[in-house]
């Protein structure tokens, strides 16, 4: 941005004396990244979003889509409910 550029971080390459293992030790990952297509840094929030999406439309398993749409429509009735939205209007 001006003259002076940012400062980097140190970065060490340390490695345990008795680790006999592939990969670092110390890497942090979650056990299912393997299997998800919206982990990492992939852009903007809409960007996350249609990837998102394109994975809940593409899900191999499509009991758990449907069981998510009921769940989301139950959350959704139950909110009109306590804010006393006339329901009517949909029949």
């Amino acid at each position: 941005m001006g003259i002076i550029p940012s400062k980097k971080n140190k970065r060490y390459s340390y490695t345990p004396r008795y680790y006999k293992g592939e990969g670092s030790p110390f890497e942090m990952k979650h056990k299912f990244d393997d299997y998800r297509t919206t982990v990492g840094s992939n852009g903007g929030i809409k960007q996350r979003f249609t990837s998102a999406w394109d994975e809940f439309r593409n899900s191999p398993d499509k009991a758990v889509n449907r069981r998510v749409l009921i769940i989301i429509l139950i959350l959704f009735f139950l909110f009109l409910f306590f804010i006393d939205f006339d329901l009517s209007i949909f029949l």
